[in-house]
């Protein structure tokens, strides 16, 4: 699990292997990953936008931005949570992802919340 917190907002992610949507000979292989957006601060903050990076296991970089996650922008009022599952299709058993949420305060201050890198992997070696 990967943990960061940012300005009191505590993302926390876990990745798992999706066997049944994969398929090694086609090199494709899935993760799913699930992620907690929590509010642990004292002052609101809605979730805008997203930035991943994703590197597979050749060092191939992809990025993806888009406003939200899963069609929605959270509101995260303190003590507040939001969680998740989406995605991500690689065509290495390895991999990695990092990146951030850019938050919103009722002020009109902002913010990147970052996301701490976390693996994506199947869970037993390929060698």
């Amino acid at each position: 699990m990967s943990q960061a917190v940012t300005e009191g907002i505590r993302v926390s992610v876990e990745s798992v292997y999706v066997p049944e949507q994969s398929s090694p000979r086609t090199h494709r292989y899935v993760f799913a990953y699930t992620v907690r957006i929590a509010n642990e601060g004292s002052q609101p903050a809605q979730l805008r936008s997203r930035h991943w990076v994703i590197t597979d296991g050749d060092g191939k970089v992809e990025e993806v931005r888009g406003p939200g996650v899963v069609g929605q922008q959270p509101n995260l009022r303190p003590g507040e949570h939001f969680e998740y599952t989406s995605g991500c299709v690689l065509p290495t058993p390895r991999g990695e992802m990092r990146g951030t949420y850019q938050m919103f305060r009722p002020d009109g201050a902002s913010f990147d919340a970052s996301i701490a890198p976390f693996a994506l992997a199947l869970p037993y070696s390929l060698n």
